[in-house]
């Protein structure tokens, strides 16, 4: 069993993706035009279907990928070691937002 994970790890490691999502150009991305009218298309098409609770979901996507890529989240971790002070914070606000969520999709009817 160990071995199919190692198979999956080195896989992993080899496709590069968590250095793509590092080296992101945010400033580019959201300024390229490939990206930007599918992206605009798709929110205009959600507010046309009045589907706030997918509107809210595909918002809190881009919070998130946004945090991650703040300077607070790059000092979480110092010299290999968590900064507990400033952990703290971020998973409170990750409990909230996984439960405000929850909330949209089992606790409300439509």
């Amino acid at each position: 069993m160990g071995d199919f994970f190692d198979k999956i790890l080195s896989w992993f490691d080899s496709t590069h993706v968590q250095e793509q999502v590092a080296n992101v150009d945010y400033v580019g991305l959201f300024t390229n035009p490939w990206f930007l009218v599918p992206f605009v298309l798709f929110v205009v098409y959600l507010l046309y279907k009045q589907s706030f609770r997918d509107l809210i979901v595909v918002a809190a996507f881009v919070g998130v990928w946004y945090m991650t890529g703040t300077d607070y989240m790059g000092t979480l971790i110092v010299d290999g070691e968590v900064q507990i002070g400033k952990i703290l914070p971020v998973v409170f606000g990750g409990a909230a937002l996984l439960g405000f969520l929850m909330y949209l999709f089992f606790g409300r009817s439509d």
